[in-house]
């Protein structure tokens, strides 16, 4: 495809603003072209989602196998979980740009998420699986969008791929931490998951406390009330808001984790192995995150989110198909590298395309839309799943990406 390709001009023209950048980057910054903030927020990342993976793939088991529930309220749960307190990132936001604050909007939402785990751990029925999820997809609504921004404004623009990569490696080098320490606590306990959902708590509190005591932001300067952000799209211009569609069309196709999961078990892979799994997974993701972030500071980033889309494609239709085990690894493989390729790296762009004033509104509108479109994508996922089978499903979502590739490689050429 013509799109792999580029000129020599526009890869000299890339190669000079990208050596530009390197050298007049502020001394302090050291690693990867990115200071403190940007690498604690990373620690932030990395104990709170070992704290988050070590109950995540053990939620659908636990209400699949202990509270005896269906897969169409399994899909109802992650999509409200997802969808409903996604309502909040936008919110929080435009909230986080009007009083120039990010740390504190950080420190509550990631306090919210490390609450939700007593609920789960005493759970008596999927109600309580239901609120506990909403509470952690609640705090994830208040600290992703001050978060993204203290990522932005703390790093040059040249770095912005490798900065949300080294993010994105970070959160998902704690998603390989995580499942390992589920898979050993679950063989201590002989596979009691609520005294693995209480041990979560301990790396949840390690991520506030980071927070409280590391992250700095610089205060901005008093604005007349006149003069803060209103919530408001007239800020931003057709490329941000052709691509937010982009990508809440594309997660209409690509539902909660948890369906991965439950094809894992469907397929023949044990409980006590679906962990390790996972954490293959998050491992990929984790390795291939920064990689794919400094491929597209250089080559362009639209590029490689095209690539991943494709990628996503091809994978899922290997999950509707796979009919043994070996395959049911292999995808998850790839399955990381899809990743790796695209979230990080769609946020990155955003933040080239989005005034810096608002950048923080970008991001919730950006997670809002995202978010809610995981909840027609669970419910649909789901019914396919219980009234056709769970190969339909996975044949779905791959169709759907496969429009969205074309429609991304129009807004690259186009653009």
């Amino acid at each position: 495809m013509a799109i792999y390709f580029w000129d020599r001009c526009e890869l000299r023209y890339r190669l000079k603003i990208y050596l530009y950048a390197k050298i007049t980057c502020d001394k302090r910054e050291k690693i990867f072209g990115f200071g403190r903030n940007v690498t604690i927020a990373g620690l932030v990342s990395f104990f709170m989602d070992v704290s988050s993976e070590m109950i995540y793939p053990l939620i659908p088991l636990f209400l699949a196998n202990v509270l005896n529930v269906n897969k169409s309220v399994i899909g109802l749960i992650e999509g409200i979980a997802e969808s409903t307190a996604s309502l909040l990132k936008v919110f929080s936001g435009w909230f986080s740009d009007r009083i120039g604050n990010r740390k504190w909007l950080m420190v509550v939402g990631y306090g919210i998420s490390t609450l939700s785990r007593p609920i789960v751990a005493i759970a008596t029925g999927w109600h309580h699986v239901m609120g506990s999820r909403f509470m952690d997809r609640f705090g994830k609504g208040v600290r992703t969008a001050p978060r993204d921004a203290i990522i932005a404004e703390s790093t040059n623009n040249a770095f912005l791929g490798r900065a949300f990569g080294f993010h994105r490696s970070m959160d998902t080098m704690g998603a390989v931490v995580g499942p390992a320490l589920a898979f050993f606590f679950l063989g201590i306990f002989l596979n009691d998951y609520r005294k693995v959902f209480w041990l979560s708590m301990i790396p949840g509190a390690i991520a506030v406390l980071l927070i409280i005591f590391f992250i700095t932001e610089k205060k901005k300067a008093f604005m007349d009330r006149s003069e803060r952000p209103k919530l408001t799209l007239k800020h931003f211009d057709w490329r941000f808001k052709f691509f937010v569609a982009i990508a809440t069309l594309f997660a209409i196709g690509n539902s909660s984790d948890v369906f991965l999961i439950l094809r894992a078990q469907h397929i023949g892979i044990s409980t006590v192995m679906i962990p390790v799994v996972y954490l293959l997974f998050n491992l990929i993701y984790s390795l291939s995150a920064i990689p794919a972030g400094i491929l597209s500071d250089r080559f362009g980033r639209k590029r490689i989110i095209l690539l991943g889309f494709i990628l996503f494609a091809i994978v899922y239709y290997g999950f509707a198909v796979a009919s043994d085990t070996t395959t049911i690894w292999i995808l998850f493989a790839f399955y990381g590298i899809f990743m790796g390729l695209t979230e990080g790296i769609q946020k990155a762009f955003l933040a080239t395309i989005i005034p810096s004033d608002f950048k923080a509104t970008a991001f919730g509108v950006y997670n809002t839309a995202v978010g809610l479109a995981m909840l027609p994508a669970s419910l649909i996922g789901g019914w396919l799943w219980d009234n056709i089978s769970p190969s339909a499903t996975f044949l779905f979502w791959r169709n759907d990406s496969r429009l969205i590739s074309n429609i991304v490689y129009f807004f690259h050429w186009v653009n």
